[in-house]
């Protein structure tokens, strides 16, 4: 049964992370103007005033530089400070605003993931949470995260704010500094087909994740199927 009572992440912030990605994409470079603020709201589909704390955001974080009677400005290229920094999944022509939406939260006990994250006791409860991602409010992948069910004697999908990442840093002692990710092809299953409206059996690409915490402990493990056809992986490194 699908649960739609995630913490979401406020409007403004929300086109905070939108802007980011679209110049982490490419769309607009340093030094470029952004459209006038009336044009670029009614792009977005948000008011003038909800854009305008999106762009002071931004400029308090050094993203964007405003010029009085001039414009709004790309000051530089996005640092890896943002809420998604780790989401690598875009439209195939870049950027596109992630969002997330808890199915299910419950506790399992997968010896194959206890030892993925390095656990001594393989039968110790994990967490399981499963979501669907959307890009542009466009369903593109599923997800399945496992974390220790130490982090939280109670976890429901109402506690769980849409960025994962957040939660933690907001709610358990941690949070996520670096990722290793192996991407392949493999079958996804009925429950993640069904999501997506796909066939049975149908081949996806997938991605498995291990995230560490700032205390340089193994915290998460995740796999996520994304359709190819609806956005694509993206790293980039400077």
């Amino acid at each position: 049964m699908i649960t739609n009572n995630s913490q979401q992440l406020p409007l403004y912030k929300k086109i905070c992370e939108l802007l980011h990605r679209e110049i982490t994409a490419g769309h607009w470079l340093p030094g470029e103007r952004l459209p006038v603020e009336s044009k670029l709201a009614q792009d977005l589909g948000v008011a003038i005033g909800t854009l305008r704390k999106a762009l002071a955001q931004l400029e308090s974080e050094g993203l964007l530089e405003r010029r009085q009677g001039s414009g709004t400005y790309v000051k530089r290229a996005p640092s890896g400070s943002a809420v998604y920094q780790f989401f690598h999944l875009e439209l195939p022509n870049g950027g596109g605003a992630p969002t997330a939406q808890t199915l299910s939260v419950e506790q399992v006990i997968l010896e194959p993931v206890a030892s993925q994250l390095g656990l001594r006791y393989l039968k110790t409860k994990l967490w399981q949470i499963r979501r669907v991602r959307f890009l542009n409010e466009t369903p593109v992948a599923v997800e399945e995260i496992w974390i220790d069910h130490r982090h939280s004697h109670l976890l429901e999908a109402k506690h769980l704010h849409e960025s994962l990442y957040m939660h933690y840093r907001e709610n358990f002692d941690f949070w996520i500094d670096r990722v290793e990710d192996k991407v392949d092809c493999a079958v996804a299953p009925q429950w993640a087909t069904q999501q997506l409206g796909l066939t049975e059996n149908t081949v996806l690409a997938r991605v498995e994740r291990k995230g560490w915490s700032n205390k340089n402990q193994l915290e998460e493990f995740s796999r996520t199927w994304f359709m190819p056809q609806k956005c694509r992986y993206i790293a980039r490194w400077s």
